[in-house]
């Protein structure tokens, strides 16, 4: 047999617009001469890549490779029809069967020496028909030409390999109006079956009226929808539904990066256990993190009663910026001295790290949010740009643009909080009978941060793989060893000014009262000096910049626009409060306070109502409300109050002495930084 596609020495080939005679090979290289004589060596792929190539006079045909996974499913009997003709076929084409022993003779009707292919054709023809097989010379030239073109493939009865059609013999209009219903459910209730019937039947008429169009019956049209949902959930859970329609319909591959702090996504979600708030009010809380894509690490974690705010999410993006310390209880094994992350190296750079828990310090170039209102706050993007952060929103609905903090939250559901106490499951329906929650908030916060470092940062992950070591998967602490020497270390020391700049702010008057913040009066003695004062911000009106922190209202920090630095006033009725609050605690004590029928704008009743609030235990709203607040205060953002502004807080407010202030909280801005 003549090899397919196959180019001899001696052809005519058009190439170049001019007809060409073959007169040597030599690997790849083809030696061609001209009809005007002239010679030229041309690369093989180069002549058959030319538009306008041809062997003149004959046809080059294509090599025919059988496509093997379809005839794997191929019913047998078809197969073994296929595999006798072949062997006909071969023997029609070289005048032995394929199994003929080496230098056998072929039959005389068959031999190619003294008979043509039409010839050995008619012969065939009448073997087979001899031998009880009717056959005619036409249908083995179809055969021959089938076999020739697609080898094997060719030969197979293709009656038993038709695609049959998903929806099979339904009507057209049907399919289009089931395709419709389905999509719909994607924002409504699961319903069943029988609801999309009834509404393609209503459909079907109001489109095309009555008795046009040909309704399936009940059980076909059933199998029309198992064949058309197509793993869309329509009938199933309505979570993986929504889940499944937030999917972008273009191509789109993972976050990667390839240094720590490249990328760095941050959201937040409600934790699936229960926490004692205070006074035995049980609530879920939220969980705050910032994640390195490059090492998997989380940067820093927030836990907080519900309802996250701007502040909380500047806070969380501080400690990022800050190494962790190591805390009281906790094991030598989670120092980072005891760790695989350059402790020594580091250490001649940033001396905190001497009592840093085994967790790195990671700088982010970019992160990426969603669009809650938390994180697209003027407070958070300010907090942002201020440090050389870019921020990067995720565009809507589409959740595989920080999907490895997505990730990152369904593996702390399965790897921590199923294991805790008070686990509630992530819906209704895997939730047992009563669930009791036993930990409190701090302690919660304090076991979740170990877990952090004993286990997630010590723990594989099989995205984070080194391109010398691709059979191995490594930690976070190991992907940051490998990856920081290429990178380099540049740590960021916020002190308390800095750490001011995160905090909320508004633009007020400094009377001679002082400064009025929602029916809240600060003053203290430094504001002497700039009472009635304009501030010199002519774009401001010339109104002073207050920064206050929204979970503990007892101070106010004022920028000096002359001297330069902060000016921390204190409230002018911190004595009457015994605790820190919030100031969703002041919202609700005004709202008690004009649901009574008295003043919600006068400062020492609403005063009155906030001490009475945070110092009785009740039920329902109020008791939720205290809870909130005492939680919520547990870490405060703001620095300690001077000695200074709580002296005259005291003398201005004729107190002969006051007690000792104690600020709460783990983190001291003005501290810390310098650890």
């Amino acid at each position: 047999m003549t090899a397919h596609g196959e180019v001899r020495v001696g052809d005519r080939v058009r190439f170049d617009g001019r007809v060409h005679t073959v007169v040597g090979l030599e690997g790849t290289i083809v030696r061609l001469v001209g009809e005007n004589g002239s010679a030229s060596l041309v690369m093989f792929s180069q002549l058959l890549s030319a538009e306008d190539f041809e062997v003149v006079g004959r046809e080059i045909e294509t090599v025919g490779v059988p496509p093997f996974g379809l005839l794997a499913t191929v019913p047998e009997k078809l197969l073994r029809r296929a595999h006798w003709w072949e062997q006909h076929l071969i023997e029609v084409e070289t005048g032995r069967p394929p199994k003929a022993e080496e230098g056998a003779r072929p039959k005389p009707e068959y031999d190619p020496t003294w008979h043509t292919v039409v010839e050995r054709i008619a012969a065939k023809a009448a073997e087979l028909t001899a031998s009880g097989t009717p056959t005619s010379a036409t249908t083995i030239h179809r055969m021959r030409r089938r076999w020739r073109e697609q080898g094997l493939w060719g030969l197979v009865d293709h009656r038993a390999t038709r695609l049959s059609s998903p929806t099979g013999r339904c009507d057209e209009r049907v399919v289009e109006i089931v395709e419709e219903l389905l999509a719909a459910q994607e924002t409504v209730s699961t319903g069943t079956r029988g609801r999309i019937f009834r509404q393609a039947q209503q459909l079907v008429a109001e489109r095309y009226g009555e008795g046009e169009v040909t309704m399936p019956s009940r059980a076909t049209f059933y199998r029309l929808l198992t064949a058309m949902d197509g793993g869309r959930h329509s009938f199933g859970s309505a979570g993986s539904r929504r889940s499944r329609a937030l999917r972008p319909q273009a191509p789109f591959t993972a976050s990667d990066a390839i240094r720590p702090g490249e990328v760095v996504q941050i959201d937040t979600t409600p934790l699936d256990v229960l926490a004692v708030l205070d006074d035995g009010v049980t609530g879920r809380v939220e969980l705050s993190i910032a994640v390195d894509v490059a090492t998997r690490t989380i940067c820093a974690a927030i836990l907080r009663p519900a309802g996250t705010k701007a502040v909380d999410a500047a806070l969380l993006l501080a400690r990022t910026l800050v190494p962790e310390p190591m805390r009281p209880g906790w094991a030598e094994a989670l120092r980072m001295s005891a760790s695989l992350i350059p402790h020594q190296r580091l250490m001649s750079i940033d001396a905190r790290l001497e009592h840093a828990a085994a967790k790195p310090v990671i700088v982010p170039d970019t992160i990426v949010v969603d669009r809650g209102k938390v994180f697209v706050s003027q407070t958070f993007i300010a907090a942002c740009r201020t440090l050389g952060i870019s921020v990067q929103p995720a565009r809507p609905a589409t959740p595989t643009d920080k999907g490895v903090v997505e990730r990152t939250f369904a593996s702390i559901n399965t790897l921590f909080c199923q294991h805790v106490a008070g686990y509630v499951g992530s819906n209704v329906t895997q939730r047992g009978q009563d669930i009791q929650a036993v930990w409190t908030l701090g302690e919660l916060a304090d076991l979740f941060q170990e877990w952090v470092l004993a286990c997630w940062q010590t723990r594989p992950h099989d995205g984070l793989r080194s391109p010398f070591l691709p059979g191995r998967a490594m930690s976070p602490n190991e992907a940051y060893a490998l990856l920081v020497a290429r990178t380099g270390y540049l740590p960021i020391t916020l002190n308390g000014e800095d750490y001011l700049e995160l905090l909320p702010m508004e633009w007020r008057k400094i009377n001679d009262y002082g400064v009025r913040l929602d029916y809240r009066t600060y003053d203290c003695r430094e504001l002497a000096p700039y009472r009635r004062q304009h501030s010199g911000l002519d774009t401001k009106g010339g109104l002073w910049e207050v920064h206050y922190d929204p979970y503990d209202l007892s101070h106010v920090w004022v920028r000096d626009n002359r001297a330069g630095g902060w000016i921390t006033v204190p409230w002018t009725r911190l004595h009457t409060v015994s605790a820190p609050f919030a100031d969703f605690t002041w919202r609700h004590a005004r709202a008690l306070l004009a649901a009574r029928g008295g003043d919600d704008c006068d400062e020492n009743e609403i005063a009155k109502v906030v001490e009475d609030l945070l110092q009785r235990a009740g039920t329902g709203p109020d008791r939720r409300v205290v809870a909130r607040t005492r939680s919520a205060s547990a870490t405060p953002l703001r620095p300690a109050p001077s000695e200074t502004a709580t002296a005259n807080a005291a003398e201005e407010d004729g107190e002969g002495e006051l007690a000792q202030v104690i600020p709460f909280g783990v983190f001291d801005a003005f501290t810390d930084g310098s650890r």
